[in-house]
């Protein structure tokens, strides 16, 4: 029996969330990240300012002079993490085995769920529908014997899209893609392809793994060679971390501005926060993962004697384990999650002099509760001013 391997895409999650919170602004331009002026970027962009070329990761001055009459919002990750809790938990109403790998985007495994769900078109217009239903919101399912072909159909259609590929069909799926939609293959690989020619998948498939480990290196030869074929895997399966919690985000293009990947990391260490204390669950084991350009791929980690209890301590850590790995180059996924995980209510260890982390903590958790009850909206102080938005994934 062929694997059956679901990958479900939020459409412009953070966007989607303020339209549906403030109808007022549906058919507007809308950017989530903050306000013009601030050392922030785009974190999403609504399709109607995806129009005028706005974009994740782009600064949101760039984004203003792009599309002055958006409408700029900031990120309310509170809100984002409580509904994204609502969605995850549907998704394992349909199966055991879903694989969430950021706040808006999960893979499922679905082989063998026929019997309840019907086929994989049958089973995946269902869960458009419920989570449609149930939340207000769209999301795009790809279909397909692979986790990294999912990826790549879950993309095509978007908004609320369903794209299938079925079992033997692989390499005809990949060979009939344009080189735009080769997962993986970022902004300077694509230049690269540019100057040499190349402009279709199939031209792609048609050079041999050693060439292209001799134009793109070892891991970029590899990845290319299978990818054009439907065999690509090792990108997107699950990590080896037991007992974790993770998120990480890959980017449209690779990125090398250093205040913009700190502005990601920030965000990202809210989000595994948020997640964190949703789930009741503590850690002491911070761990950080980078991939570069040329695909190559390096992890720090960080495990210390007491427990990660708020966002500023977890986001001062992930920045040292972030400047420990990079160097400078450009980053194509930044990932960041908590390790051996326990559970909340077991005994934990006093902090000598820890009064104003605990207060930090404590008024942290109050206002992810206040969010996630949609009481309203608060930031605390501490993070004021300090860049606060993610750049996305492809299809976001």
């Amino acid at each position: 029996m062929s694997r059956v391997c679901f990958h479900v895409d939020l459409d412009a999650f953070f966007a989607s969330v303020e339209l549906l919170d403030n109808p007022a602004l549906k058919g507007k331009p809308v950017v989530v990240g903050g306000r013009p002026g601030s050392r922030g970027v785009v974190s999403t962009a609504s399709y109607e300012a995806r129009a005028f070329g706005v974009h994740s990761a782009m600064p949101l001055g760039e984004a203003l002079r792009r599309c002055p009459q958006a409408v700029f919002l900031p990120v309310r990750m509170e809100r984002y993490a409580a509904l994204s809790r609502e969605v995850m938990s549907i998704f394992g109403r349909f199966t055991p085995t879903v694989r969430p790998v950021s706040i808006d985007e999960a893979f499922l495994d679905m082989t063998g769920t026929e019997r309840l769900w019907g086929p994989p078109r049958a089973a995946a217009a269902t869960l458009k529908q419920t989570v449609r239903s149930e939340t207000g919101l769209s999301i795009s399912v790809g279909i397909a014997p692979t986790p990294y072909l999912a990826k790549i159909a879950s993309g095509l259609k978007k908004p609320d899209g369903l794209v299938c590929v079925e079992p033997g069909e692989e390499e005809a799926f990949m060979l009939a893609l344009p080189l735009s939609k080769l997962w993986g293959a970022g902004e300077k690989t694509q230049e690269r392809f540019r100057e040499l020619g190349i402009v279709t998948v199939a031209q792609l498939a048609s050079l041999t793994e050693t060439s292209l480990e001799s134009i793109f290196g070892r891991s970029g030869g590899r990845f290319l060679y299978d990818a054009a074929r439907g065999r690509a895997g090792g990108l997107m399966e699950a990590e080896a971390e037991s007992h974790s919690l993770s998120t990480e985000t890959t980017f449209d293009w690779d990125i090398q501005d250093e205040g913009t990947l700190e502005s990601v990391l920030l965000e990202l260490s809210q989000e595994i926060c948020y997640r964190l204390w949703d789930e009741k669950q503590r850690s002491r084991c911070l761990f950080l993962k980078l991939r570069f350009s040329d695909f190559s791929t390096i992890s720090r980690r960080r495990t210390r004697e007491l427990a990660y209890s708020d966002i500023a301590s977890t986001f001062a850590d992930a920045k040292a384990l972030f400047h420990s790995a990079w160097s400078g180059g450009a980053v194509r996924l930044l990932g960041l999650g908590f390790g051996e995980l326990e559970d909340s209510d077991s005994p934990i260890q006093g902090e000598l002099f820890g009064a104003e982390n605990e207060k930090a903590r404590l008024a942290e958790k109050a206002v992810f509760e206040i969010e996630k009850r949609g009481l309203g909206e608060l930031k605390p102080a501490r993070l004021m001013g300090r860049p606060g938005s993610r750049g996305k994934k492809n299809g976001r």
